[in-house]
């Protein structure tokens, strides 16, 4: 009875040393202080920390909680949810009723100055080269660039090549801007930058 006694005791000791063990495996990783929507713009006011032990996958550290404040809910997060890389991006999310149409520009189609994110311009389409007598449609008065690649004319040559943006339209407009582009019958007008345009990106601040 006595070298059973002294089993279980060795026993004991060591299942307290593994809890202890685990106990100091624990670390810190970043939750949610408060339910979120997407396309919310992280302040470090909707973080928390907790702590877990074991597996934690690609959870981020406490430790980076930092690089991510700026950054905007790429889904529904929820209080003391823990979170991944995932659930964050730097791009500022599409508004509700908005849309992201791609445009390619040739010469004569966008200012020669070039078109630059952040720059407000009007969608326009033009008649095609066999309908002269149609006459120009406003299709956007006033869209936001939101990405801006290549340009009209080649800079060291000055050969023709071609101008790539991408424009935030209202959705129920986007149809017809898509099809013009796809038509080349676009041609862009740059505003004065204190122009509203229809749909505003938000920073997500809601």
């Amino acid at each position: 009875m006595a070298a059973l006694a002294v089993i279980l005791i060795l026993l004991g000791a060591a299942g307290s040393a593994l809890i202890a063990v685990n106990s100091g495996n624990r670390s810190d990783y970043v939750a949610i202080a408060n339910d979120l929507g997407p396309g919310h713009k992280l302040d470090r006011k909707d973080l928390s920390r907790g702590d877990l032990a074991g597996a934690t996958g690609s959870l981020i550290p406490w430790s980076e909680a930092e690089k991510y404040l700026g950054q905007y809910t790429t889904t529904k997060l929820y209080k003391d949810q823990f979170v991944t890389p995932d659930n964050f991006t730097a791009d500022k999310p599409i508004p509700a009723g908005g849309a992201l149409v791609g445009l390619s520009l040739e010469g004569g189609r966008a200012p020669s100055d070039g078109i630059s994110v952040g720059d407000i311009v009007s969608v326009i389409r033009v008649p095609a080269a066999n309908q002269d007598s149609s006459p120009a449609t406003p299709l956007v008065t006033a869209a936001e660039v939101t990405a801006s690649s290549g340009a009209i004319a080649d800079a060291r040559t000055n050969a023709n090549t071609t101008l790539n943006v991408t424009v935030l339209v209202p959705t129920e407009k986007a149809t017809a801007v898509a099809a013009a582009a796809a038509a080349k019958t676009l041609v862009l007008t740059k505003l004065n930058p204190a122009t509203k345009p229809e749909v505003s990106r938000t920073d997500g601040d809601g």
